[in-house]
């Protein structure tokens, strides 16, 4: 017998490399001798050019450093490897902060409190709780991919006392093989029908102190609120009818807690689910931390509460499997070490969400889309039970958990869907709360369109076709999908071909060169070629970097061939699957028994998948062809437009878009057969114009579709207890010209030096960002203050306002669609600068908009509601001080009921403003 071989002595060592750290101008190195210079980024780049250097976010670094070829250490990574699910924002005061450490004092002190963090997480790997499921070892050896991966490898083996050798071989699908760790569903009978039962004022008063915590200070609006939403719970008396609570809420109010209590109260009382649905990720977190209160024993939790989100949020083991079978042998590092990340954080992730929970936002800005975000299952290609995967798959187990859960928090988006795809017969929830109600009418607008496009004909077609031409993809098309379901059904396997056949008039691999060589093939490249030349002969603004649009009529001269040839062929390829989804589901009403369950939900899903593409996509896009030829063009409940989407002036996709003039009315009717109350509620419901009528209410109905629903409707509005007399101020500058970009720039540096910080500027264009970022990022951290940049930073935007919340004296650019995403309570928030006031832009589906809903009222509605929701950001609670500036003097007063009535608002030149938001906010 062999001598058991003997383990090293376990070792934290660090690699003996610079580590660099970069600001908007300079460069803190801290060489390998332990000296702290710094540098220009010029004089950096050519110190550290193609030399390992031990960074945090290299992406980052890089693009801040502007040093092209660094082979790097990222802590980062090494942090995302050892603590795979905890949070962290992906700077080195995040870092030190997420590992117990106080952060830098200065920029000098960042590389040494780097080294520190990256000798803890090295020590942090004995007590590592992954082990069973993820086993570090394995995992970090297929990273380093035989010496040419992973830079981290030698270090991490050191540290659980294991040699590192860098030609013994490794056994990727083995070695990662952790979803064999992952726990399976159990399949429950389905759930008997809800009760009936109201939700009394009494209890729902102590719900709601039960929920505060007793002795906590209760608020007078929170509980009235609390009773108003109740009336969501009452029930129903007339089929059709639901019972709707319209409820604005003031920032302050504690609308969460608010509806908490009676939804909760009506969920255990009558045995059924509440779906609780939200627009943006922040809310939807916050709301699953506040059901704490109401759960706080994690296993009672996890049985009552499901998030529920669209199948495209959550990680696809099939996809996992087959990225990590590719480890060991893989062309480039970032393959592997991409490969173990994943491996890591789908063993300990919760639910697998990869849009939000515990899966780390920046993940993706380090190791790339393709091998993060991009193995969901985005094409709708679930091959079900066929998948070896399915009883531990994490959609499945999402699925299954909100059909039993008392409270479902979702998004709109699922609800939308959800809703048009359901059959009046099906098994519906039957009561909503949805919360951040302004956002409906924008997410019906997403969920009902039509649009006919590039990108959405080649998705199609990779849908029917999978991967092509002896591409590597991990694409499955309907053959792999549905094949063994029919292999000895003659009818079905023509059905089949017939589909396969059919689906090749689609937009096919290479779209992008050939229509820009103009050479497309087939009718539908060829259609798609067609409506870019009448947008090129007639869009305004073709040399800008903006997208292109133009009305669909009159048509060019022979696009009307073009489309009708689409048409034709799309109508062919439609049959056959109609056809065969007819055929499926009469395999599923033959059934005598025989079928085991995984098969007859395998066939239930396939064949809703050919009606959902049949009866609705390719249905709608017919019905567009054929509107293309009649003369002229009807305006009906659509708008169509041709359009070319650009980004920095590069075309991504173009085609013919489809949106209702109001997508609250088919919504309407997608929800009314199935609920007996909704909850709409919000901080920004009403419209207070200066001619609003009926206190706002018009504008809130129409946004939430209330004309379009029968039903007993309860409408109230419930102040914020804030003080925002002494607590806000609102400046309007009127010296600076917003058309002269150095003004604009000047004012912002100006404004974020006089609040110290804690400031977020909003743009109307990003070309507007990025030359204002350019101007004052580096006179801004001359005095201090960290400048963050949606657009210009290489990070996704959510862990940009992560950075920015967690640094009290930093600053941040976004366009105007982030302020929906920023969620910053106390200092950290304290002033918000707009460069130019928020118009809706003039594009033809707007301009159809603008004149069925009231012309110019309805643009200043528009605006006003982003000026509120904005202006909402600042003051979160009893503590806070907000200042809200326009640069824009031509403000006009109209908006001005935007904001607070007691609110002061000043009109000045800049040095007043700075001066006074100095003395304000001491």
């Amino acid at each position: 017998m062999h001598a058991p071989k003997a383990q090293p002595a376990k070792q934290i060592a660090l690699p003996d490399v610079p580590v660099l750290c970069v600001n908007a101008r300079e460069a803190a190195i801290l060489s390998a001798d332990g000296e702290i210079e710094r540098l220009s980024h010029d004089r950096a780049c050519m110190i550290l050019q193609n030399k390992p250097t031990l960074v945090c976010h290299a992406p980052y670094t890089r693009s801040r450093a502007g040093i092209d070829k660094l082979p790097t250490y990222d802590v980062l990574e090494l942090f995302a490897f050892v603590h795979p699910v905890k949070f962290c924002v992906p700077t080195p005061a995040g870092l030190c902060k997420a590992l117990g450490f106080a952060p830098p004092d200065d920029f000098e002190d960042m590389p040494l409190k780097l080294m520190d963090c990256a000798r803890a997480l090295l020590s942090d790997l004995a007590l590592d709780p992954y082990k069973a499921k993820a086993d570090p070892v394995k995992i970090a050896r297929v990273m380093g991919l035989n010496g040419k991966g992973w830079n981290w490898t030698p270090f991490v083996l050191a540290a659980l006392g294991e040699n590192y050798d860098p030609k013994e071989p490794i056994f990727g699908k083995a070695d990662l093989n952790v979803w064999k760790n992952l726990p399976e569903w159990a399949e429950e009978a389905p759930p008997p029908p809800a009760g009936h039962e109201g939700v009394a004022e009494e209890e729902t008063a102590e719900r709601l102190t039960s929920l505060l915590g007793h002795g906590s200070e209760q608020r007078a609006e929170q509980k009235q609120y609390a009773d108003t939403m109740r009336h969501a719970f009452d029930p129903a008396q007339q089929s059709g009818e639901p019972h709707i609570v319209l409820a604005e809420a003031g920032t302050g109010v504690g609308k969460t807690l608010g509806y908490l209590a009676p939804a909760s109260l009506w969920a255990e009382k009558n045995k059924g689910s509440v779906w609780i649905s939200t627009f943006t990720k922040n809310l939807q977190r916050q709301i699953d931390q506040e059901l704490t209160r109401l759960y706080p024993d994690s296993l009672i939790k996890d049985t009552h509460v499901a998030i529920r989100k669209g199948r495209e949020n959550y990680l696809c083991l099939l996809n996992l499997e087959e990225m990590l079978g590719g480890a060991a042998l893989a062309a480039h590092a970032d393959h592997a070490i991409a490969s173990g990340l994943m491996a890591r954080w789908s063993a300990a992730s919760r639910d697998g969400d990869l849009s939000g929970g515990d899966f780390p936002g920046w993940l993706p800005g380090l190791v790339g889309y393709r091998y993060t975000l991009a193995l969901s299952d985005r094409r709708g290609e679930c091959i079900y039970s066929a998948c070896d995967h399915y009883h531990r798959c994490f959609v499945e187990k999402s699925s299954r958990k909100a059909k039993h859960a008392r409270i479902v928090v979702a998004n709109h988006a699922v609800v939308m869907i959800q809703s048009a795809l359901a059959a009046p017969e099906d098994d519906m929830p039957s009561r909503y709360i949805f919360d951040e109600g302004h956002h409906l009418f924008s997410a019906a607008d997403s969920a009902f369109a039509a649009h006919l496009t590039a990108q959405e004909t080649y998705d199609l077609r990779r849908w029917f076709l999978g991967a092509e031409g002896g591409q590597k993809s991990r694409a499955r098309g309907i053959k792999r999908r549905a094949e063994d379901l029919i292999s000895s059904d003659p009818e079905g396997q023509t059905m089949l071909a017939a589909i396969l056949h059919e689906a090749q008039s689609l937009t096919g691999e290479g779209w992008t060169k050939r229509l820009k060589d103009n050479a497309p093939f087939g009718p539908c490249e060829t259609f798609i070629h067609g409506v870019m030349e009448q947008v090129y002969a007639r869009a305004e603004g073709r040399d800008g970097p903006y997208s292109l649009e133009t009305d669909t009529k009159p048509l060019n001269d022979d696009l009307a061939k073009k489309a009708a040839v689409l048409g034709a062929a799309l109508s062919k390829l439609q049959k056959p699957v109609m056809a065969m989804a007819k055929h499926l589901r009469a395999k599923l009403a033959a059934d005598t028994g025989e079928m085991d369950s995984d098969t007859r939900r395998r066939l239930d899903a396939v064949s809703s998948s050919l009606e959902r593409r049949g009866a609705m996509t390719l249905n709608a896009w017919c019905a567009m062809l054929e509107q293309l030829t009649n003369t002229p063009q009807a305006q009906g409940e659509f708008i169509d437009w041709f359009g070319i989407e650009r980004m920095d002036g590069k075309a991504y996709d173009a085609g013919y878009y489809r949106h209702f003039i109001d997508p609250m009315k088919p919504f309407a009717q997608a929800i009314a057969p199935h609920v007996h109350g909704i909850g709409i509620t919000s901080a920004t419901l009403r419209d207070h114009g200066a001619e609003a009528e009926d206190s706002g209410w018009i504008a809130a109905r129409m946004q939430t579709g209330l004309p379009h629903m029968n039903g007993d409707i309860t409408e109230a509005a419930f102040p914020s207890p804030f003080d925002y007399k002494n607590q806000s101020r609102v400046f309007i500058i009127n010296d600076v010209r917003k058309d002269d970009l150095a003004q604009v720039a000047g004012a912002y540096r100006a404004l974020f030096q006089a609040s110290g910080g804690g400031a977020i500027g909003l743009f109307t264009a990003i070309s507007r960002l990025r030359a204002v970022h350019g101007k004052i990022a580096s006179d801004l951290e001359d005095h201090g203050l960290n400048l963050y940049s949606q657009h210009v930073d290489d990070i996704d935007a959510g862990s940009l306002v992560d950075m920015f919340r967690d640094d009290v004296h930093a600053c941040l650019l976004g366009t105007d669609a982030m302020r929906d995403g920023v969620d910053v309570p106390g200092e950290s928030l304290r002033l918000l600068v707009f460069d130019r006031v928020p118009w809706p832009r003039p594009t033809i589906l707007h301009k159809s908009r603008r004149e069925a809903f009231g012309k110019k009222q309805y643009d200043e509605m528009i605006t006003r509601m982003k000026l509120k929701q904005a202006f909402g950001r600042l003051v979160r609670r009893a503590d806070d001080k907000g200042v809200f500036v326009m640069l824009d003097s031509m403000l006009p007063s109209r908006l001005h009921s935007a904001f607070p009535p007691d609110v002061a608002i000043v009109k000045c030149g800049l040095a007043q403003a700075v001066s006074e938001i100095k003395d304000f906010l001491k």
